[in-house]
């Protein structure tokens, strides 16, 4: 993917406090972040100033490299990081990224027009995108325990999330803007506000496209190693029980006489898995790779974007699925199924966990080259009305709210 040659703005409309532990395009939120940067730069003359322990695949310049106070529009603060647990790791980010930022506007003078941030990454910002609500993970936690030091180490990360969204969310001058109506309605639910913006993700249709993915197809399967006679279901994605993998493979077990064979991006990677996978006897039939930049490849080779999710706030791989012109079979508990429609431009779960309704369905599709065809190419109109430039021209409005 290539990115934006960023312009320096001499006369900035804004100048922003963006706040972030990390930029980079291998995952959803951050996806979203980089490309709601690059516009609010480009299409809005903002000076940005990110404050993150890491980016990358996004242009930016180190503060400490100007000679002469910025020399491009999207400036990087590096805020220092420790190893450990990442609920240690998550104090210390909530606490330096702070520290860093009264340091410069004590010592060098820099003052911010707004304080942005996704999620929750400090007690004193503006806007807030909300991109998760993490009372209602704790909730599903409480239906799905994990066992050992993971599950108690996420359980005490869930525990702190939800006390500082209750402090946070509490304030009345917060600017809160949710990437789905399915968000929205958690944050009146649980937080009593119904002030709430919703702003939907977008989608970059230069590069997620029906033609950039049949281009690619080809070689993209070749590469991993698949035949053309094969249907490949591709899931992309972190925390993977809550984005429904453990009733994916039971469905991939009953349909086990088609030739389905799954395919699962992300970080979780397979160790957590593979006793389930051993049980089902599924090992040759799921391969699973690491996060990555080029995640169109991905789509490329794959036939049906399958995303049984219990609980997700949008689901950007999803909208990405659909530009790519990929059927996609999509939870109702997922945001991004507010902007579709049942068997017009994709196949929605009312009942993600029920693996036999999701069974039927993937047979349905795996027998059906027709119905493939037919949502994929609505679902990719479907796509085609959700842009970033209308996310960032949304999430600018609101940060131009602030100062009225």
């Amino acid at each position: 993917m290539s990115f934006v040659q960023l312009p320096f703005v001499r006369n900035p409309n804004f100048r922003i406090a963006v706040l972030s532990p990390f930029v980079d395009r291998r995952h959803g939120t951050e996806r979203a972040l980089a490309e709601l940067l690059e516009r609010l730069v480009c299409n809005h003359a903002c000076e940005i100033h990110l404050y993150a322990q890491k980016v990358e695949d996004l242009p930016v310049i180190s503060f400490h490299k100007s000679s002469s106070g910025f020399a491009s529009s999207l400036v990087w603060h590096r805020v220092p990081r420790i190893p450990g647990p990442y609920l240690l790791q998550f104090l210390f980010w909530i606490t330096m990224n702070r520290l860093c930022r009264l340091r410069d506007e004590l010592l060098r003078g820099i003052k911010f027009d707004a304080v942005l941030s996704p999620g929750i990454n400090a007690l004193d910002a503006d806007v807030i995108l909300v991109h998760v609500v993490f009372h209602r993970l704790k909730e599903l936690q409480g239906a799905h325990p994990q066992s050992g030091l993971r599950g108690l180490h996420r359980s005490l990360y869930y525990r702190l999330l939800c006390f500082l969204e209750n402090r946070v969310y509490a304030r009345n001058r917060l600017r809160l803007a949710a990437v789905s109506d399915h968000t929205a309605d958690q944050l009146n639910h649980y937080f009593r506000r119904r002030d709430v913006a919703v702003v939907p993700n977008g989608v970059d249709l230069s590069h997620f496209s029906p033609g950039n993915r049949l281009a690619l197809r080809a070689a993209a399967r070749a590469k991993l190693g698949y035949s053309e006679g094969e249907i490949i279901l591709l899931l992309v994605g972190n925390d993977l029980r809550n984005k429904g993998l453990p009733v994916l493979l039971d469905s991939l077990k009953r349909c086990r006489d088609l030739p389905l064979r799954l395919c699962v991006v992300g970080n979780d990677g397979s160790s957590e898995h593979t006793e389930k996978l051993e049980a089902l006897q599924l090992q040759d039939r799921v391969t699973f790779a690491g996060e990555t930049a080029e995640i169109l490849a991905y789509y490329a080779a794959a036939d049906i974007y399958v995303a049984p999710s219990l609980e997700d706030s949008f689901n950007l791989p999803v909208l990405e699925a659909a530009a790519c012109g990929l059927p996609v079979v999509v939870s109702t508990k997922a945001g991004i199924s507010d902007y579709l429609s049942d068997g017009i431009d994709g196949l929605l779960l009312p009942e993600p966990d029920n693996s036999l309704s999701l069974c039927k369905i993937l047979s349905r599709l795996a027998q059906d080259a027709e119905l493939r065809s037919t949502l994929g190419q609505n679902a990719a109109h479907t796509a085609a009305r959700l842009s970033w430039d209308r996310h960032a021209e949304a999430i600018y409005a609101l940060l131009s709210s602030i100062r009225c």
